[in-house]
This record gives structure tokens, sequence and C-alpha cells, in this order.
């Protein structure tokens, strides 16, 4: 018997019930994604309300307005009075932290449940992903950390443009913690380069 027909054998072969059962609890992972849409549903909501009030600051609206300076005040720095630019600048880096963050959840949804759970047979669809083509582990966790990066780079802009209200330690501190996420995602580019070269060398020797 040669290999094909070997690997036909071992496809049509049915699956023992202690596999089965422990292949199947792979839909335990349902709730969770389930959960991760509904988080994704309460950005939604907060990305609405800001616009609102920043669309009602720059309005006249005086509620609006306190809210906006509210939400932008640090602790321990002058608080605003009026919306200026930097008052502008600060809401909508917040719009794009909540953006980016959703873009993360919609990473870890889709190329979770496709890697981890069940196929959703996008093949056809015109608004498929480019990266779901080839979404595996590695890959995901690649654009995990690329994402968390992006994340993290516009809380350290945030703290750079309120550096006065900072100390120095906060200041190295959230600059080191943003270069460790940096580092921490060349590594895992890395491994994923070193592991594909593997994987292409071994498929090479086989063939």
């Amino acid at each position: 018997m040669n290999r094909l027909d070997q690997d036909t054998s071992q496809a049509s072969r049915p699956i023992r019930p202690l596999p089965n059962l422990i292949f199947m609890s792979r839909w335990l992972q349902l709730p969770l994604y389930l959960g991760l849409i509904l988080a994704q549903g309460v950005y939604v909501y907060h990305f609405w309300v800001e616009l609102v009030d920043l669309i009602g600051a720059a309005l006249g609206n005086q509620a609006a307005l306190d809210h906006i300076l509210q939400a932008v005040a640090i602790k321990g720095g002058v608080q605003p009075t009026k919306l200026n630019e930097t008052t502008i600048m600060l809401v909508v880096l917040g719009l794009i932290d909540v953006v980016m963050i959703s873009n993360l959840l919609i990473m870890v949804i889709v190329g979770g449940y496709e890697t981890f759970v069940s196929r959703m047979n996008l093949e056809s669809h015109p608004d498929q992903p480019e990266w779901l083509s080839h979404v595996n582990a590695s890959v995901l966790k690649v654009k995990l950390a690329t994402a968390i990066i992006g994340i993290s780079s516009i809380h350290l802009l945030k703290t750079f443009i309120n550096a006065g209200a900072y100390d120095a330690k906060t200041l190295i501190a959230q600059t080191g913690i943003h270069l460790a996420f940096l580092l921490s995602a060349m590594a895992i580019a890395y491994c994923d380069k070193i592991m594909a070269s593997t994987t292409a060398s071994h498929s090479k020797h086989i063939h």
C-alpha cells in the first residue's frame, strides 16, 4: 500500500469516541467569541457617545463641552477650559484608540474562530479579509502583536501631548513598555519566520 492509499484509508476511518469528544470541545470557545462580539457593541456605543459630544461641543453645547473637557483632563495637570486644538486632538486620538481596539477584536473573533473552532468558508465572499486566506495561529499572533503596538503608540502619543502633567519616571516607564511590546512583536515575527523556513525545508526534503 502506497502513501496515498494509507492517507485515504486513515481519512475514511471513523473517529473514536474519546478523540471525537476532545475535538468537539473546541465549540466551548464559541461563547467566548460571542462575548467579544458584545464587547464590540459596547465599543461602538462608546465611540458614538464620544463623537456626538465632540460635535456638540464644537457647536457650542455646554454639557457636551464639559464632558469632553473632563474626559481629556489629566490628574495633576491643568484642566483645559475650552475646545482648542490640543483638546480636539486628544479626543480624536481617543476615537482612533477605540477603532484600533475594535479592529483587534475583529481579528481575534474572526481569526480565532476560523483557526480554532470552525471554517467559515469565505473564499468566494467579496469582503473576505485578505489576511484571513492564509491565517493560522502564528500569523494571528503576529497580527495581534502589531495591533497592540499601534494601540500602545496611541496611548504613548497622548502621554507625550500631556507630558507636562507626568513625571520623568512615568514617561520613561510608558516608553519602556512600548519598546517591550515592539521587541515582543519582533521576536514573535522572527520565531514565525524560523518555523516557516523549517516547515518549508522539511516539506522539500520529503518530496
